[in-house]
């Protein structure tokens, strides 16, 4: 598989975008933030969406002129539409704005709906947390479903997101970002291009029979991802798309979506200043404590958002790999790419 620095891979994505009449900034913007999903480990939500979001921006599906629209501005409540376009860009001026209302209310609720594919939810969080400001990220995706209900036997929820921040001071934050499938939809296709099996206990085959066979999700007739923790995960991802779409005006997996090559994300956030709650300066203090007492339990003991910072370090040395499925369908944008 090839290996490629972030530099080389954020001028290849976009050489791509640029292609296909994306604005220069907004290129650089979603090159920059597909690279950095890489770096943190996150192959699933990174380069190798490029093909994907350049198809959806050649069907219509993805508009890379979209501008987030002001729907209702209720001072630290507000809500914008995403017209359809890059998330990347979208979702971070929706946490700009979120971060200023929150220093000068306390806290901002910002609902976002129908924004092309949001990314690593994770990069929101660390948006608020270098603001020294806590966030939650609710989101549903828009989607032919893909995860079966606790009990069910068809597919009825997303894989829908959940997201916490917490800034440390002197510290990488605490970032717990996950699907509330046992793996992320995207993470299937990675090994799918792979030819590596899925996890067990991750996916049924069309028929209910438990698979690691990552083609079960990615061909026809298709299986269903589980919701991770049975009926816990499946609760929260019911949770994700009730605040994340309905709350926001976004759509829910009740309708019935055609597959297409877009993937439409909504999302519900709230962020909040720390230091105007009760513990004021010392829930520092006490988080410190807190994650002293969980390391004191093993030497493997990870906090959220570590394994991140470890494959960035890693990644920024050694370059990142690209499987080979992606980068054939990165010959096939153009053959002469500059690589």
């Amino acid at each position: 598989m090839p290996v490629l620095s972030a530099q080389t891979l954020r001028h290849l994505l976009q050489h791509h975008l640029l292609r296909v009449d994306t604005p220069v900034d907004t290129a650089r913007q979603v090159a920059d933030n597909l690279v950095e999903a890489s770096l943190k480990g996150h192959d699933s939500h990174g380069v190798t969406l490029l093909p994907r979001y350049i198809n959806a921006i050649q069907v219509g599906d993805l508009n890379p002129y979209a501008e987030l629209r002001l729907l209702r501005d209720e001072g630290p409540l507000v809500s914008f539409h995403g017209q359809c376009g890059f998330g990347q860009v979208l979702g971070q001026q929706a946490m700009s704005v979120g971060i200023r209302r929150a220093r000068d209310y306390g806290v901002a609720i910002i609902g976002i709906h129908e924004a092309h594919h949001l990314g690593r939810i994770g990069a929101w969080a660390e948006q608020a947390a270098e603001a020294r400001l806590v966030s939650l990220h609710f989101a549903n995706v828009s989607a032919p479903s893909a995860v079966l209900p606790f009990g069910g036997k068809q597919p009825r929820l997303g894989t829908n997101p959940l997201c916490v921040g917490i800034p440390r001071a002197g510290h990488n934050p605490v970032i717990l970002d996950f699907a509330t499938s046992a793996i992320a939809g995207n993470k299937a296709r990675i090994a799918w291009n792979e030819g590596r099996p899925l996890p067990e206990g991750c996916a049924v085959d069309h028929q209910g029979n438990p698979t690691t066979d990552a083609s079960s999700l990615m061909q026809d007739p298709r299986g269903s991802l589980l919701a991770f923790g049975g009926h816990k995960g499946a609760g929260l991802s019911l949770i994700c798309t009730l605040l994340g779409a309905a709350l926001t005006g976004g759509q829910t997996e009740s309708h019935r979506f055609p597959p297409r090559p877009g993937i439409i994300n909504n999302m519900l956030s709230i962020i909040f200043d720390p230091l105007r709650l009760g513990a004021g300066e010392a829930w520092q203090q006490e988080m410190e404590a807190q994650l002293a007492w969980l390391r004191s339990s093993s030497d493997e003991v990870q906090i959220p958002g570590e394994p991140e910072a470890r494959h960035y370090a890693q990644r920024s040395e050694t370059g990142i790999y690209v499987d080979e499925v992606s980068w054939q369908q990165f010959l096939d944008l153009d053959p002469n790419q500059p690589v």
